[in-house]
Parts: C-alpha cells; sequence; structure tokens
C-alpha cells in the first residue's frame, strides 16, 4: 500500500476488471443496460403523468420509485463508463464526496419509500372502503416528503463523518464507486465513531423500514387468505404482486451485497461485479416488473405509445 505524508486530494477507482481486453465489451454491456433503466422508468413516469387513472397512491409513490431508479445508477454508471473508456480510474476528493452523498441518499430514500409502499398496500387491502379516508393527497405527499427528507439527512450525517477523518494511507478505493465501507478502509485515523454511526443509525433505521415492510405484507396475506372467492384472493394479491417482488429483489440484492462473507482468494473483480446488484440491476428490472404484472400501468404504456406513434 502506497503511503502519502499528506492527505489525498483525489482517490483512484478500482475498476470492474483488472483485464484491459474486456474494457469495452464491459463499457458496451453497462451502457446498454443503463439505457434499457432510462427508457424503462422514463416509460413509467410518462404513463403514470399522462394517464389520469393512475393518479392514485399507488402510482403517486411507483413515480417516485422510478425518479429513484434514474437517479440511482446516474450516480456511478456514467463516470464508470469514463473510467473504462479513457482507462483512467480517479476521481476528485468532491467527486468522491458528492457521489457517496447521493448514492447513500438515494439508497436511503428508496429503504423508506419501499415501506411507505407496503404501508399503502396494508390500507387499501385491509381498509378499503376506508382507503381513501386514509392515504388523502395531502398525507401522501407527506409521507413523500418524509422519505426524501429522511433518505438525505441520513446520508449527510454519515458523509460528514466519512469525510473528516484523515486519508494519508492510500488513495486506492477498492470498488468502481465511492461508497462508505472501502473509504473508511482508507483512513489512517480512528474510525470507531464513522463506524458505530453506520451500524447504530443505518440499523436502527434499516430495521424499522423493513419491520414496516415485514408486517405490512404479514397483515396483508392473512386478509387475503380471509377472503374466500379464489377470483377475490386473486385481484387482492394482484394488487401487490408487483411491490412485493420489488420489495424481495431490493431486500436479497442488498443483503447479498452487503451481508455475504467477502471472497477470500484473489476474486475482488468477482465481488465488485456483486456489488452492482443492487445500484445497477435492480433499477433496471423494476419497470419490467411492475409493466409485465400490472394490467392498469400496460395499458397506459400502450395507449401512450400508441399515441406517440
Amino acid at each position: 500500500m502506497d503511503v502519502y505524508n499528506l492527505t489525498v486530494t483525489e482517490f483512484i477507482l478500482i475498476g470492474l476488471s483488472d483485464l484491459p481486453e474486456v474494457r469495452y465489451p464491459l463499457s458496451v454491456v453497462f451502457a446498454a443496460i443503463y439505457q434499457v433503466t432510462l427508457l424503462g422508468n422514463g416509460a413509467i413516469l410518462l404513463a403514470i403523468l399522462t394517464e389520469k387513472k393512475l393518479h392514485t397512491p399507488m402510482y403517486y409513490f411507483l413515480a417516485n420509485l422510478s425518479l429513484l431508479d434514474i437517479f440511482c445508477p446516474s450516480t456511478t454508471i456514467p463516470k464508470m463508463l469514463k473510467n473504462l473508456l479513457t482507462q483512467k480510474q480517479n476521481i476528485s476528493f468532491v467527486g468522491c464526496v458528492l457521489q457517496l452523498f447521493f448514492l447513500v441518499a438515494l439508497a436511503g430514500t428508496e429503504v423508506f419509500l419501499l415501506a411507505v409502499m407496503a404501508y399503502d398496500r396494508y390500507v387499501a387491502i385491509c381498509f378499503p372502503l376506508r382507503y381513501t379516508l386514509i392515504m388523502t393527497k395531502g398525507r401522501c405527499v407527506l409521507l413523500t416528503a418524509g422519505t426524501w427528507v429522511a433518505g438525505f439527512l441520513n446520508s449527510l450525517l454519515h458523509t460528514v463523518f466519512t469525510f473528516r477523518l484523515s486519508f494519508c494511507k492510500s488513495n486506492r478505493v477498492n470498488q468502481y464507486y465511492c461508497d462508505i465501507p472501502p473509504v473508511v478502509a482508507l483512513s489512517c485515523s480512528s474510525t470507531y465513531v464513522t463506524e458505530m454511526l453506520v451500524v447504530v443509525v443505518g440499523g436502527i433505521l434499516g430495521i424499522s423500514a423493513f419491520l414496516i415492510t415485514g408486517i405490512s405484507y404479514i397483515y396483508i396475506i392473512s386478509t387475503i387468505l380471509k377472503i374466500r372467492s379464489a377470483e377475490g384472493k386473486r385481484k387482492a394479491f394482484s394488487t401487490c404482486a408487483s411491490h412485493l417482488l420489488v420489495v424481495c429483489l431490493f431486500y436479497g440484492t442488498t443483503i447479498f451485497t452487503y451481508v455475504r462473507p467477502s471472497s477470500s482468494q484473489n476474486a475482488p473483480s468477482r465481488d465488485r461485479l456483486i456489488s452492482m446488484l443492487y445500484g445497477v440491476i435492480t433499477p433496471m428490472l423494476n419497470p419490467l416488473i411492475y409493466s409485465l404484472r400490472n394490467t392498469e400501468v400496460k395499458g397506459a404504456l400502450r395507449r401512450v405509445l400508441c399515441h406517440k406513434t
């Protein structure tokens, strides 16, 4: 590891692969994934904005999820593509700060938003007659604003405590983007407070959101099982099936990325490829899940595309 006498002014992002011959194929693959992500989520937003039938709380929250799925990969993929094509892996200190801040903020916002969406489905299925009274327009706006504010305040706290550390041991970030664990690993000062904040604050907020989501679905499934007719069960389950798939995909990829034991033996590039499950693959799959599983979204997309044609 290189040792520096002064605090670093830029970081070196370790790319996805150490092999020069795969740079261009990787750039083509991720450029295609990024385009599909933008087009898919953009189509969902367009359908919700133009179709009055979709101006309901569920689709209002879905529009915010699509915005997050556009912003989240946009914090990492453009820089990654530039590094792959130019073979330069540096990122400025300020650039690293901003990348980490927005990535953590958007990830946190999505955790809270999925919990709010689960609560919305709980009210819709368990209290259908009171749904419009509970999920009013003002309450939906308040809940959505709360998720964004909570996500960005949480990120601000972690970003401040991460970059108040001294970085004088090395500037090589063992990841293709700036994330808290690989950046904190470069510090030559005490990281105890920063690491405890990640565990305590992140744990409390993450577990709380997970519990809200889980408990909501326990009540949802319990209510669906009490419905006598098979058609009634099918209709009730169809209203939350897409969101349940998105929740499973989000938590599954996040846990697999951050909780699994790190690979031993010469597999850092494989670890970096696995780490993109949450930030790259999930945002691309979310619009596909909602458009394939939801007849209203499919109908709105069909009408929008036919109108454009």
